[in-house]
């Protein structure tokens, strides 16, 4: 049994490490490198994992009670309160007509409309893992898509709560034979209903008062003793303690780990907790993947692949055109819209549970669960594609696009020089050079943003600046420079290209967000190439290098050395970069002489200095003057 164990274990393992460094490779997300797994090792490719997988997503659901916790600890109620609107408006009419739209359809097509209720219901669900840990892959929570998305994914965790009351109404079909045995770890079995609801509201008074007042001293008590592993221990059993008494009086698991992050979330050790726990959630969240993956039903697919496409499909396009009309509503710009619409169009994790228990209830045939089970696996493996179509060609094509009915600003002004966009890089720049006295002329084609920044009294002209009459509005044939600092490096190469042709004489300055996008602006022939993270980061190495001791001019030079040699060395990477072997050799051996540079100018600090430190012209000009000065300065001390 034990070496069972083992070997199951080092099977899911060595999937995980081969499939999910692959998928990252390939731009797919660590998700579907997972499902792949799944699917590799599973019953429908080579046959390592039978049965035990669904013993395995048992124990897996756990990554996403873990997952909820941790959500939970990042809201305060505080912020709860401040998102209400959309929580409850976004998340509550997304569920309420995806419900609706899909029972609708199921009805048409002949299935009775209790079945065809808690089919609705099932659907409305997406992923919070897949999404969630997509988002924050991509770096887009903060956006107004992510935080949309995660007030919708918030409603539809905390609905779970009166679907499973509202589902046992909806019972259609006879008990399978095994349904009892479903139920008898409940301490609610056979209670009246109002002793049922008594229980199940004691029980999340329970959670609340332990969160609040019981956990807070039993922490600090096991924080005094120094034992980190105590600690991560006694977070593992709150969590799993609370889990275990949801699923005791019926509620989801998942549900109750929020509601206990919640409580906590203000608590001293909110960040210990967060620190201690999340590597437990991304292995569980793996395994469960892993776990889906390998508990498709391929034969089921390959028997009715038309059937299974078309409900997979439409179910996620059902869901997108839902989700795109709300967010219109709410006033989302176009591509804000589109990400929110995509990212939640698939079937999600929870819809497990509940397929599980209808099949359970009598509410759903077995062979229906069976075909519904197989379209909400499929949706989420097709999640991470539909990211990666939604961003390699959905955005860059009309994602710019924000509002085709609002009309280009008029632009009245001359400046010599245009900035164009102006989120976190490019307002920086332009807030420098307009507090300077240099004159701007800003724009930039996201109007929620523009509008924001009119309301705090910024000058900045709504419009697509890769058009030649906007650039020539606003007065680019008379302008010396032009500063773009655009989101990805199609926009930026597309206006670089309208500006060569239409405004030869202005020079281009560009942003890049790391070395593949300087790569790429080196490979069109751009001069003043800048890498958005290198002088911050930078600063930080300086002030990292003073808190350890070092005086403020050693740290400043070898920033300054250290710039000048990475500058040089990214244009020799990126005429090699095409040639793996060479571009690796060379960057090696460009770290090897960094190393010894900044080495040896420790140890000849005056001559590197002049070298390379500092600009050697202006040193030299400095000299001559002190030279043919009539009363040189006294030497420096």
């Amino acid at each position: 049994m034990t070496e069972s164990i083992l070997l199951q274990a080092i099977i899911y393992l060595a999937a995980g490490v081969i499939f999910v460094p692959l998928a990252k490779r390939l731009g797919l997300g660590s998700v579907l490198g997972y499902l792949l797994a799944g699917l590799v090792i599973g019953p429908a490719g080579l046959g390592l994992v039978g049965e035990e997988g669904g013993d395995i997503m048992h124990i897996a659901e756990f990554g996403v009670v873990i997952m909820l916790f941790l959500v939970g600890l990042e809201l305060e109620p505080d912020l709860l309160w401040k998102m209400r609107t959309a929580i409850l408006g976004l998340g509550g009419l997304q569920v309420v007509l995806t419900t609706l739209a899909v029972a609708g359809l199921a009805f048409l097509l002949g299935v009775p409309i209790q079945p065809a209720f808690a089919i609705g219901m099932i659907l409305a669900m997406s992923s919070t893992a897949i999404v969630l840990q997509t988002l924050n892959e991509k770096d887009l929570m903060p956006s107004v898509a992510g935080q949309s998305t995660f007030a919708v994914l918030l409603f539809q965790d905390i609905a779970v709560i009166p679907i499973l009351a509202i589902l046992p109404l909806l019972a259609t079909y006879p008990l399978p034979g095994d349904a009892a045995g479903a139920h008898e770890h409940s301490l609610l079995e056979g209670l009246p209903a109002w002793a049922r609801m008594l229980a199940v509201l004691g029980a999340v008074a329970f959670v609340v008062v332990l969160g609040r007042y019981g956990m807070r001293p039993v922490f600090r008590v096991i924080a005094r003793t120094g034992l980190r592993e105590v600690f991560i221990a006694s977070a593992l059993l709150l969590v799993g303690g609370v889990a275990y008494l949801m699923e005791l009086v019926g509620l989801s698991p998942a549900l109750g780990a929020f509601v206990a992050g919640v409580v906590l979330a203000n608590s001293e050790y909110k960040h210990e907790l967060e620190s201690d726990i999340d590597p437990f959630r991304g292995l569980l969240l793996g395994l469960f993947f892993i776990a889906v993956g390998a508990s498709v039903n391929v034969g089921l697919i390959v028997s009715q692949p038309g059937l299974v496409a078309g409900l997979v499909l439409g179910s996620m396009a059902l869901k997108a055109l839902i989700l795109a009309g709300l967010g219109k509503r709410f006033k989302l710009s176009t591509d804000q819209n589109l990400i929110f619409a995509l990212a939640l169009s698939q079937v999600g994790e929870f819809a497990f549970v509940l397929l599980s228990f209808c099949t359970q209830n009598g509410i759903l045939e077995a062979s229906m669960a069976g075909l519904l089970t197989a379209v909400v696996a499929l949706s989420m493996a097709l999640t991470p594609l539909v990211f990666l179509i939604n961003e390699r060609l959905l955005l860059p094509r009309i994602g710019t696009r924000s509002h085709p009915d609002r009309d280009t600003d008029t632009i009245e002004e001359k400046n010599p020089v245009l900035v164009v966009g102006f989120g976190r890089f490019g307002n920086i720049v332009g807030r420098f050079l307009r507090a300077s006295g240099v004159g701007t002329t800003v724009l930039d084609f996201d109007s929620d943003r523009v509008d924001i920044l009119r309301r705090i009294g910024l000058k900045v002209y709504y419009g697509d600046a890769s058009r030649y009459d906007l650039l020539a509005s606003a007065g680019a044939a008379d302008a010396k420079l032009i500063i773009i600092a655009l989101d990805t490096p199609e926009k930026s190469l597309a206006l670089v290209e309208t500006v060569r042709r239409h405004f030869p004489q202005l020079k281009i300055l560009v942003r890049a967000y790391d070395r593949d996008d300087a790569y790429e602006f080196m490979d069109a022939g751009i001069e003043h190439v800048y890498r958005e993270t290198l002088d911050s980061s930078l600063r930080m190495g300086v002030d990292a290098m003073r808190l350890l001791g070092t005086r403020a001019y050693h740290a400043e030079r070898s920033a300054r050395l250290f710039r000048r040699h990475d500058e040089a060395a990214l244009a020799e990477l990126a005429a090699v970069r095409t040639d793996r072997k060479q571009y690796f050799s060379t960057a090696r051996r460009r770290i090897r002489e960094l190393e010894q540079l900044i080495s040896s100018d420790e140890t000849d600090r005056w001559l590197r200095e002049v070298e390379e430190g500092w600009d050697a012209e202006t040193l030299r000009n400095e000299m001559n003057q002190m030279a043919t000065s009539p009363t040189p300065p006294p030497p420096t001390p």
